[in-house]
């Protein structure tokens, strides 16, 4: 199943900046989240902050005095091609991992610049200020978990669609048949530590769809190619981190499946051994682009915007593959 972009809002009015501040996610994704403190004409970063559907987080504790709070959000790679669209106004510095800037408009080596938005919190009944990550479906904490649920399924190939928030027989047998092939006892479904388990699962290696695992100490963006008979619908990216693996969407009942991944370092260039890129694919000249891209065209790509690379073919034929990336 191909991922809807969802649209990220943030709920607010105007409140003075006086207590905690928290960030609730209304999302059905687990996010990560980076904050932007705006004093005195400097602006500082931090994150990620990782943030659970239906779950808050604080981000500042104590009194925070500042012109202005800005907001970045991302989807974990588990989700694949980007699906929380960017369109913050303020390029502001961040880093991979967990990370602290001082001084955010001018990045240095291993920081890379994304969009931030202006937010201003409400001020909530525990008398902290509260801003919420929200979905253009307006879910609620309740929707949003099951919304959240429901997703990770749909990526583990389980029939948990439509992707609504909205329980019923076929989610819960979806999620039933999930729990059992993963030998996990219901009681996980009342864990906090719930999405934790379901993204640690969903990113073990499959034995059936296809799954890509990135063993190498760099991220990895990924593209795949699906050929239904008629066409070839190239799509990307998909970011896969270290040591992690990832299972992209994939619909219907292909005749045969490509892939093409590359390594990228921190400010998303790409890693080269021995002055060669660092990369996984093969002889099909597919179309590509570097930002998220999906084409049913594979003719004249440099016409369209696109460049050819050179895809693998994946041997599915036993019903699953695991394609492991590493450095030779």
């Amino acid at each position: 199943m191909t991922l809807p972009a969802a649209a990220v809002s943030f709920l607010f009015s105007s409140a003075p900046a006086f207590a905690d501040l928290k960030i609730c996610n209304r999302m059905s994704y687990v996010v990560e989240a980076a904050i932007g403190i705006d004093d005195k004409a400097a602006t500082a970063t931090r994150g990620w902050f990782r943030i659970d559907p239906a779950t808050c987080r604080v981000v500042v504790q104590g009194t925070l005095t500042a012109d202005r709070i800005l907001l970045n959000a991302r989807a974990l790679g588990v989700y694949g091609a980007s699906p929380i669209p960017q369109s913050g106004r303020d390029m502001l510095c961040v880093a991979q991992d967990n990370f602290v800037i001082a001084a955010a408009r001018q990045c240095r080596s291993g920081q890379t610049q994304v969009p931030f938005t202006q937010v201003t919190p409400t001020q909530g009944a525990d008398g902290n200020l509260v801003a919420y990550l929200a979905e253009d479906s307006e879910y609620d904490d309740e929707q949003a978990r099951l919304a959240g649920i429901q997703r990770l399924l749909v990526i583990a190939g389980y029939d948990a669609a439509p992707i609504d928030g909205v329980d019923g027989p076929k989610t819960q047998a979806a999620l039933a048949a999930f729990l059992k092939s993963r030998g996990l006892s219901s009681d996980v479904v009342a864990s906090p530590n719930l999405f934790k388990t379901m993204v640690e699962a969903v990113q073990t290696p499959s034995a059936t769809g296809l799954t890509w695992c990135n063993d190498t100490p760099h991220k990895v963006m990924a593209a795949i190619a699906t050929d239904d008979g008629k066409s070839v619908t190239s799509r990307g990216w998909y970011r896969i981190d270290p040591k992690t693996c990832l299972h992209p969407d994939v619909t219907g009942q292909p005749k045969q499946i490509f892939s093409f991944a590359e390594a990228v370092d921190a400010d998303n260039r790409i890693v080269k051994l021995k002055d060669r890129p660092l990369n996984w694919g093969g002889d099909r000249q597919l179309c590509t682009r570097e930002t998220k891209f999906e084409t049913s065209e594979q003719t004249d790509c440099g016409a369209r915007g696109f460049a050819p690379t050179g895809f693998g073919a994946v041997d599915m034929s036993s019903g699953g593959k695991t394609l492991r990336f590493a450095v030779p």
